[in-house]
C-alpha cells in the first residue's frame, strides 16, 4: 500500500509499507521513518537546499599555520582516541561542513 500526500510545506509525503520519505524539489527521495517515529511530524519537513548545495572543505583547506590563528577562535573540537582537531567556526561559514580524518577514522564537521 502507497499513501502520498502534499502538505502545506510542498513537501510530498510518501508512506510506503513501514517506510516514511519525502520528496525535494528535484525529485530526490528522502527516508525519514526514523525521524517519525521519534516523533517528528513528516508534513511538517521542508526541501532545504538539496544535495550538493555546500561545498564541504577538505584537509587541504583546513589546516593553518599556527601564526594565522588570530587570538581567542570560536572552534568545533573533535576528540580522538590518540589525537583530537579543532575546526575554525570561521572557517566553515558558507561551507558548513569539513571532511576530514581523525586517529585515521573519517569524519565530517558540521556547522
Amino acid at each position: 500500500m502507497v499513501f502520498v500526500s502534499v502538505t502545506a510545506s510542498l513537501a510530498e509525503v510518501i508512506e510506503k509499507g513501514d517506510k516514511v520519505f519525502i520528496r525535494d524539489r528535484r525529485g530526490e527521495r528522502w527516508e525519514i521513518t526514523q525521524a517519525v517515529s521519534l516523533g517528528f511530524d513528516p508534513a511538517g519537513f521542508e526541501f532545504g537546499l538539496g544535495r550538493n548545495a555546500f561545498s564541504p572543505l577538505d584537509d587541504s583547506q583546513l589546516q593553518d599555520a599556527a601564526g594565522n590563528i588570530p587570538g581567542r577562535p570560536r572552534v568545533l573540537g573533535v576528540p580522538g582516541e590518540n589525537e583530537s582537531t579543532a575546526f575554525s567556526v570561521n572557517r566553515l561559514g558558507g561551507h558548513e561542513i569539513a571532511n576530514s580524518f581523525i586517529d585515521d577514522q573519517p569524519v565530517a564537521v558540521a556547522y
